[in-house]
């Protein structure tokens, strides 16, 4: 059984950085797709970052773009979003997500999301 533990949210003023961690389980990330989504209070779940199943190609969505940054521990079987900068709109409940082949809407497995919250 696959398992997405996310941790490292938390409150934090604007300018700051924080890290989130997604551990998992059940699978290795060497060889699977992964990726954060966002998700704001009355907003729809936002897909921010990915990083590709084979040749750690990145994305990010532009609201991020140059802030954040996901990478993958092949060792400690986690990936990590860096989020330097950070402004209040980046408030919301983050997910780790994972595919077997490729994250678009709907991956195949889900965390169960962590809380960040910017201060102004």
């Amino acid at each position: 059984q696959v398992q997405l533990v996310e941790s490292g949210g938390g409150l934090v003023q604007a300018g700051n950085s924080l890290r989130l961690s997604c551990a998992v389980s059940g699978r290795t990330v060497s060889g699977t797709a992964m990726g954060w989504f966002r998700q704001a209070p009355g907003k729809e779940r936002e897909l921010i970052a990915t990083i590709s199943r084979s040749s750690d190609s990145t994305r990010y969505a532009d609201s991020v773009k140059g802030r954040f940054t996901i990478s993958r521990d092949n060792a400690k079987n986690t990936v990590y979003l860096q989020m330097n900068s950070l402004k209040p709109e980046d408030t919301a409940v983050y997910y780790c997500a994972a595919d077997r082949v490729v994250i678009a809407t709907t991956p195949d497995y889900w965390g169960q999301g962590t809380q960040v919250t910017v201060s102004s």
